[in-house]
């Protein structure tokens, strides 16, 4: 094999990779002496097919696979001599004539292009300042916690006759509906209760109820939607003439021990405590948050250094593709939705840009540490991932098992995580105590 290494430029590395004809007639032959006591032919016992039969049968493509080999031997080779570390998959392009090749006809040459991690000394943990905002848990909080629970536990109580309903209040009501005269499958109902501002009907009907009274009987008239999941309805007007048989008052729970039975509680005590726990971790999850945040941002201003190209090229690919699967689905960010595409994509590099810089150095401090991610830690991570699908959690691990590259994508968060705490664990921390506003707070991003 003979390597020659090209003119560089920045942080890809060019080769010329030969390997001569000889040489890969010396493979061709070893291959198929190799194989040749698991062929079977008719007319030959098996395992005793000749060497020169099977050459004759399947030589072409026997030696397309001692190609492949070799190619991947060799650039394996030529990356671990040169000591370099690769940023992504090397770029390989034969340069002879592949028939000629696989005929013995030529040498095996290729060029082999390897974009490569940029060298750089990340900075010492030990040398970063940051102050750590934290909240305590106060008895107000707890209380609106506790207050948020009885939102979907709400009693209703008939009303007086002349009570005008209003938005919160329930009906009662009989309807039917109608699209051009015709009544249709599924638009009528007796003593259903409707809550009105829920947007649990069509837009508008709901709205044409608040001042009604019991006994009033009137027609509401709106359009199904144009993505209705009835295409025979889908944009129609519709006629609903509906008869309102009760107004209803609504009325919170109360915050006793019959709210907490209703959750699976003993008593009011025991579902307090768990809340207050659950109000805790929010707010330390807050703090990390922010903490992590100004880590990150440190980092990425404490190092300047080229960035591989295609790294950076496949995150904007990323990155692009979700916005551009917001802007069809009409859900793009306000501020974004005023940008050209042309600003929009220059911002989006200098994300790019950040997530690319900042992965090298979490990943450069991570390797000096000696940080590393146990099967065990996998494993929970797997199983986290399929608890998001009830139902279909033995198929999300089998995936995994059989999907190395979606098994590396947990493995990413994971390595970053500890690297963080490595950070927090070794850099001067400074705490100060501020109000929830203030910790929930949302942080600029330039």
């Amino acid at each position: 094999m003979q390597v020659k290494e090209q003119k560089s430029k920045g942080l890809s590395k060019h080769f010329t990779v030969t390997i001569s004809k000889e040489d890969m007639e010396t493979k061709l032959a070893a291959k198929i002496k190799e194989m040749q006591p698991q062929v079977s032919l008719k007319g030959f016992r098996p395992g005793k097919v000749p060497i020169s039969h099977i050459r004759k049968m399947f030589g072409t493509s026997i030696m397309n696979d001692v190609v492949q080999e070799t190619v991947t031997e060799t650039t394996q080779k030529t990356i671990e001599d040169n000591k370099l570390r690769p940023a992504g998959q090397p770029k390989i392009e034969l340069r002879a004539n592949g028939a000629d090749v696989t005929s013995g006809k030529a040498d095996l040459e290729y060029t082999l292009e390897v974009e490569t991690i940029p060298e750089f000394e990340p900075i010492d943990p030990k040398t970063l300042k940051f102050t750590r905002l934290t909240c305590a848990l106060e008895d107000k909080d707890v209380d609106e916690k506790m207050a948020e629970l009885t939102k979907g536990q709400v009693s209703y109580k008939k009303k007086a006759k002349t009570a005008k309903a209003k938005n919160e209040d329930a009906v009662l009501i009989n309807f039917v509906g109608r699209v051009d005269g015709e009544a249709f499958e599924g638009g009528a109902m007796d003593e259903h209760q409707l809550v009105l501002g829920s947007n649990s009907f069509i837009p508008g009907f709901e709205d044409q109820l608040v001042g009604s009274k019991a006994g009033d009987k009137l027609d509401v008239t709106v359009t199904f939607p144009k993505e209705y999941q009835v295409a025979e309805l889908a944009n129609k007007e519709a006629v609903f003439e509906t008869e309102v048989l009760e107004v209803q008052g609504g009325k919170p729970a109360e915050i006793d021990d019959e709210l907490a039975k209703k959750f699976g509680f003993e008593d009011l005590k025991a579902l307090k405590e768990v809340v207050s726990k659950q109000a805790e971790s929010e707010l330390d999850n807050q703090s990390r948050m922010k903490m992590k945040r100004a880590i990150l941002d440190e980092l990425d201003g404490k190092h300047d250094f080229d960035l591989p190209p295609n790294m950076v090229e496949a995150e904007f690919a990323n990155i692009w593709a979700q916005v551009e699967k917001e802007k069809e689905a009409g859900q793009l960010d306000e501020d974004d939705a005023k940008k050209s595409d042309k600003k929009l994509k220059a911002d989006y590099k200098k994300i790019a840009d950040r997530r690319v810089r900042l992965g090298l150095v979490l990943a450069e401090m991570g390797a000096k540490a000696d940080i590393q991610i146990t099967n065990e830690e996998l494993q929970q991570a797997m199983v986290a991932e399929a608890q998001r699908y009830p139902g279909e959690e033995q198929q999300v691990i089998e995936f995994f098992k059989k999907n190395p590259e979606a098994v590396a994508q947990l493995r990413a968060p994971i390595f970053e995580e500890k690297v963080v705490d490595l950070i927090i664990d070794t850099a001067k921390i400074t705490d100060k105590k501020v109000d929830r506003e203030t910790l929930f707070e949302e942080d600029a991003f330039e």
